[in-house]
């Protein structure tokens, strides 16, 4: 998977905050297209031998609003990334002609916020920018509009479900205790209606690895899920054991589609997904970890029932 490095490093923690942008459009077929920030880095790029100041001052300073939304904790000043660029030169030529077919992935795209359109007609478009960064974050969502960090990319493979799944945080509205349940259940719900309106899993590898040890990760997961703890299930593993980061997504993605799988009215269901306001009864609705939940309660010697208050 192309993206495997990207999608473990989409960090996401302020989507409550991004909900309700309404200074995007509400027609998919807006969606935008920023590449100039990529023009600008390579401009810099170029004069990095040549110029005795730093060339990223200006790439800086004539960024896109993308440049703004990927400067804290990314980016972090010009020398920072001139830093970076002078130590991993050969590493950012590998994405020096990446953007080249972006066009072609336009249409794809469009396709794609249209097919949330239907499944969630209040959805907002934000714009796309690709930037280039420290080779710290392929992507996130800012208030100015999803980011995509061009230096990871060494094709184009995938972007697309990329995107769809940083579109969904935009839509989200997750409130509720903070615990790993409700950021996985963030996660896990944008990778699936991201798959949903994209037809892309962006996640392959773990949740192949989920699947096989299915059992297990379910049995330590309910002992987890009410701890705001995320190490071995988000952004990171202990190394405890083999598992690959961010299992979280998969667990996430499984408790959303059981819920989803539930529900008669498949939009509604997505309304609701977007917007859960009790991340334990939507667990609870979902039925997905019922066997496991009644197990761990009977050796507390604690009822169903009581796992959720």
């Amino acid at each position: 998977m192309k993206l495997n490095l990207i999608v473990t490093t989409l960090f996401v923690i302020f989507s409550n905050f991004l909900f309700g942008q309404n200074n995007f459009s509400d027609n998919p077929l807006d969606a935008v297209f920023e590449t100039k920030d990529s023009k600008n880095f390579w401009e810099a790029f170029d004069k990095m031998d040549k110029s005795k100041e730093n060339p990223f001052i200006e790439y800086m300073q004539k960024g896109s609003p993308g440049i703004k939304g990927f400067t804290e904790n990314r980016i972090i000043n010009a020398d920072s990334l001139f830093a970076v660029v002078k130590k991993r030169k050969a590493d950012y030529e590998l994405s020096r002609n990446v953007l080249d077919g972006i066009s072609s992935k336009e249409k794809r795209i469009k396709a794609i916020y249209s097919a949330l359109k239907y499944w969630y007609p209040n959805a907002k478009f934000p714009p796309i920018y690709f930037v280039y960064g420290r080779f710290n974050s392929g992507g996130t969502s800012s208030p100015e509009g999803i980011i995509i960090g061009t230096e990871m990319l060494k094709n184009l493979d995938g972007v697309s479900g990329l995107i769809a799944h940083e579109l969904i945080h935009y839509q989200q509205n997750i409130t509720g205790k903070d615990m790993l349940l409700k950021w996985c259940l963030l996660e896990g719900g944008a990778d699936f209606i991201g798959e949903l309106i994209s037809g892309e899993s962006i996640n392959q590898f773990s949740y192949k690895y989920g699947e096989q040890n299915l059992d297990k990760l379910c049995q330590e997961f309910v002992t987890r899920l009410k701890n705001p703890d995320y190490q071995d299930w988000l952004y990171g593993t202990s190394k405890k054991d083999d598992r690959p980061n961010d299992l979280g997504y998969w667990i996430g993605y499984k408790i959303t589609e059981s819920y989803f799988n539930k529900q008669k009215d498949k939009q509604k269901a997505i309304k609701e997904i977007l917007n859960i306001k009790d991340p334990m009864q939507f667990l609870k609705q979902s039925g997905f970890l019922d066997a496991y939940i009644e197990k761990y309660q009977k050796s507390n010697k604690e009822s169903y029932d009581e796992f959720f208050r």
